[in-house]
């Protein structure tokens, strides 16, 4: 079973000659993207471009042609004719922003464990609820409910580690998001695979079937080390290094974990990680929270990145700060990151900015400490070469996949505007967020979700509360057709 894909209703509105108008913020709500041979010229906004001088044009425009940028327009350019045009008049043109870290199909268990400490959290809550609930329709579900909470609020790329990857990424593919998904392996049996060694038995397969996809990026992911010996992390390791993809990990998170894998290796976390050749571009270190100074060394000099997750990490009560200011000026690629919907509780980036500029200066106890510049591009540019994505994505420059935001500044919340970065770290919300372009397609238009019936998924994210609550009082669990 799928969701209901929506049907998009061009608009009409012409403003000039051979010039198709897509005005935001009309009853015409469902304006599809131009066809893919017609460009599309995004016009009027003030671009924040996030390329390495700090590029920002007031009245500027961006040119979209397929899926690709291949223009940047200053205020008193000449703009192309013949271009279908979208009027950005007082927005903000952002790129896509990068969710670094997540669990997007634990939304149907949003609100089910709060306020409790990390391991209590995990080992009494939410493994046990989903050895009983988690399917392949609870993933699809739940991943499609949060692609759509995700792509409403200014997401454009997220990566994910979870179970049942093929409905995990069909979900994505139906709402448009691009990702970073695949095979993952834990150390005991999980609701898709009984161990590891099952779940990379037919991965290559995946890797190979979404290896060129235009919006889903193939990737490998283990869990911890805390959870899956050493040698089944390094053959997902092997497996990620075949397809030069993206690998992901939980890192250093609970001030325990160092214990308990050192018990296991001999060796500390990050050591332990080198040792089988885990820390290079595109390793994603989920959370790095309880790093040494050799540990921050070890990373600098690999390659490897840390995704950041302030809010879920305080709303566990981890008792410090990733040493973020320090990671950054080791040269470490740092991005960011929400963590599953249930251990945050939501996906709005916007949110998780406002956060990590406030968390650092107040552990640091320098208002200077990671300025809204800095958090606006670990949310950019970061997450982006955290992911080794950089070349395609995180900034918008010509030459990048069109994946392109604009923020609606004409609200009380908004006015007046000063400096762009203060507004999009410290004022902005993902509601502010009007019109989203992935991959040059319009999916999100006056904040509305054009790829799929949200209607529609909302009410079967609902029918899954009753099954949920029912095994978590110690009912029979997954009854015969759940999810279907």
């Amino acid at each position: 079973m799928t969701a209901v894909v929506k049907r998009q209703v061009p608009c009409t509105g012409v403003r000039a000659p051979a010039a198709l108008v897509v005005v935001l913020s009309t009853a015409c709500t469902t304006a599809p993207a131009p066809p893919a041979d017609e460009a599309l010229l995004i016009d009027g906004g003030t671009v924040v471009v996030m390329d390495d001088t700090g590029t920002v044009l007031e009245g500027g425009a961006v040119l979209v042609e397929g899926a690709r940028i291949t223009g940047l327009l200053a205020s008193g350019d000449p703009r192309p004719s013949g271009a279908a045009v979208l009027d950005a008049t007082g927005h903000l043109v952002i790129p896509g922003l990068v969710n670094t870290h997540g669990h997007a199909a634990m939304s149907l268990l949003r609100g089910l464990a709060d306020d409790l400490p990390l391991m209590t959290w995990l080992e009494e809550h939410i493994f046990p609820a989903e050895a009983a609930l988690v399917s392949p329709d609870f993933v699809y579900w739940g991943t499609l409910l949060s692609c759509i909470e995700m792509l409403k609020s200014g997401t454009t790329t997220f990566a994910d580690m979870y179970y049942f990857r093929d409905d995990g990424a069909r979900a994505t593919i139906d709402a448009g998001i691009r990702t970073v998904l695949g095979p993952n392996v834990i150390g005991f049996p999980a609701p898709d695979y009984p161990s590891p060694e099952a779940s990379l038995a037919d991965a290559a397969e995946f890797m190979e079937r979404y290896r060129d996809h235009p919006t889903l990026v193939p990737g490998v992911a283990a869990h911890a080390l805390y959870t899956t010996s050493l040698d089944d992390v390094a053959d997902a390791v092997q497996l990620a290094n075949d397809y030069a993809a993206p690998f992901q990990i939980h890192t250093a998170e609970d001030a325990g974990e160092f214990a308990t894998v050192s018990g296991l290796t001999g060796m500390g976390v990050v050591e332990a990680l080198e040792s089988i050749g885990a820390l290079r571009p595109g390793t994603v270190l989920a959370h790095s929270i309880y790093l040494t100074d050799e540990d921050i060394a070890r990373i600098a000099a690999s390659g490897a990145g840390i995704a950041h997750n302030p809010e879920s990490n305080l709303k566990l009560g981890i008792s410090r700060a990733a040493p973020i200011v320090e990671a950054l000026a080791a040269g470490i690629p740092v991005g960011l990151g929400t963590d599953g919907p249930a251990s945050n509780n939501d996906l709005d980036l916007f949110d998780e900015m406002d956060t990590a500029a406030k968390l650092h200066k107040f552990a640091t106890a320098d208002p200077t400490a990671l300025p809204a510049e800095t958090v606006f591009r670990l949310a950019t540019m970061g997450g982006a070469r955290v992911l080794n994505l950089h070349d395609q994505i995180g900034s918008l420059e010509p030459g990048k996949r069109a994946d392109i935001v604009l923020v609606d500044t004409r609200r009380a919340g908004l006015t007046p505007l000063y400096n762009v970065y203060s507004h999009l770290v410290y004022a902005t919300r993902g509601s502010d967020v009007s019109t989203v372009l992935v991959n040059g397609r319009v999916v999100v238009r006056d904040g509305e979700v054009l790829t799929v019936d949200e209607a529609a998924v909302l009410e079967r994210a609902r029918s899954f509360r009753e099954q949920v609550v029912e095994v978590m009082r110690g009912g029979a669990g997954r009854t015969e057709g759940a999810g279907g």
